[in-house]
């Protein structure tokens, strides 16, 4: 990790990217006294395409990485406290194949090394008899069963960290103004943005937060790379909901399908994968370069558009978690945009070539359980109070070369392996 010196508390800071990344620093940074803070995005949070906002995230302490367990854990007080009223405690269940799943393994030995507790099943099907109210199939798996998880509503909880924000004396730039469309340099400091609309936007320090979207403004793809991982939403009537009121959150680590409890308010259905996702192929503006990427200009959550593969595959995840509901219309549907790194592990550190630009990102879709505590650890990494453990884990590393393109993440990913999409199939996006 570079080390710098923090600016002073009244200079201004931008910090780009109104998710859970961006809003969580920007209100820690407020609370420690820096007074002069603006955040730009292309919408007003909760941002309508951001990868933070949904009707529902996943929220779980289990993981193969002590310091993500530790967090999560810090992470759950705050939910059960200051975001108790978009907490669900419904219970979380991770089933795999019984020839094994190495994550699900360390996990469990992490699990015990804090001192928690699993449920184990070698037979997955006796989970039946804990919660008879899951109509799924599960022979030939195995299952662990957390009675502590559960999920939260995502577009709710963003809500009110940027309402904190708010009240803190965050400023908001959003619309055309806060189109970021580059970084401005002055020699190897950036000192600014480029805006859609208006002149550029100055500051002594730039804050990328923008997450799937950080390779068009920053050549990147050596630490970071965005992939879209399928999601759909069927609603129910309340009838059909009713038998589902206690049904934990659960996620096949060998095929990555995780599905939610029906919301209570609207009774809509969701079922994900937590996989290898798909690729698009996208020209940066005076730029030799390509990268994946959402769109920058339109809503990415427009669109009710799946590749046929990824619809098939949640629709195979429905037959054997929620088969009452496989042939069910969706309705709606769209890719959910992850920062994938190649451990899994955040970015969060000063550019070690350019002054004035600090980088926050790298959610590798499991960044927003950690809303209550993240801004805390992004603001002491932006001060340099962090371990040595964590600068060196989330360091933003240069190109060596020989870099893989795949990002695999923790292990925790299940499913094919990360498909480009076709030119007629980004068209659609």
């Amino acid at each position: 990790m570079t080390s710098r010196n923090p600016i002073a508390k009244a200079d201004p800071i931008l910090i780009v990217g109104a998710g859970v990344f961006g809003l969580s620093t920007a209100l820690e940074l407020k609370k420690r006294g820096f007074q002069n803070i603006t955040v730009l995005d292309r919408y007003q949070p909760p941002v309508a395409d951001g990868s933070s906002v949904d009707i529902s995230r996943v929220i779980r302490v289990e993981y193969a990485d002590e310091l993500y367990a530790k967090m999560a854990r810090e992470a759950l007080q705050g939910w059960l406290t200051e975001f108790k009223s978009h907490y669900y405690s419904s219970g979380f269940v991770m089933l795999a194949d019984k020839s094994g799943n190495r994550y699900l393994e360390s996990s469990k030995a992490v699990n015990e090394s804090l001192g928690g507790e699993l449920a184990e099943y070698s037979d997955a099907s006796e989970v039946l008899t804990k919660f008879p109210c899951i109509p799924s199939r599960l022979d030939g798996l195995s299952a662990y069963v957390n009675e502590n998880g559960g999920w939260a509503d995502a577009e709710k909880s963003i809500l009110q960290l940027s309402q904190q924000c708010s009240l803190a004396g965050v400023n908001f730039i959003t619309g055309s103004r806060g189109k970021v469309l580059s970084l401005r340099h002055s020699g190897k400091r950036v000192i600014g943005v480029n805006v859609a609309q208006g002149e550029p936007l100055l500051a002594s320090q730039i804050i990328i937060a923008t997450g799937a979207w950080s390779n068009r403004l920053l050549p990147m793809a050596h630490a970071t790379t965005a992939s879209g991982q399928p999601v759909g939403f069927i609603q129910l009537t309340p009838e059909e909901a009713e038998p589902l009121r206690k049904m934990p959150v659960i996620i096949n680590l060998s095929t990555g399908i995780f599905c939610f409890p029906p919301t209570p308010d609207t009774n809509i259905l969701k079922v994900a994968r937590h996989g290898y996702g798909f690729a698009t192929t996208v020209p940066i503006e005076d730029s030799p370069r390509f990268v994946s990427s959402p769109k920058r200009d339109g809503n990415n959550a427009a669109a009710s558009y799946l590749p046929s593969d990824a619809e098939e595959g949640l629709r195979d995840g429905l037959r054997q978690l929620l088969p009452d509901f496989s042939n069910s219309p969706w309705m709606d549907r769209r890719l959910c945009w992850y920062s994938d790194t190649p451990e899994g592990d955040f970015v969060i550190d000063y550019h070690p070539q350019a002054d004035g630009l600090f980088i926050a990102t790298g959610g590798a879709g499991h960044a927003f359980k950690f809303l209550p505590v993240l801004g805390r650890y992004i603001a002491d990494c932006f001060e340099n109070k962090v371990s040595p453990e964590i600068r060196h884990k989330w360091r933003f590393r240069l190109p060596s070369g020989n870099e893989e393109k795949l990002k695999v993440g923790d292990g925790s990913r299940g499913g094919p392996p990360l498909r480009v999409l076709a030119g007629h199939e980004q068209a659609k996006l």
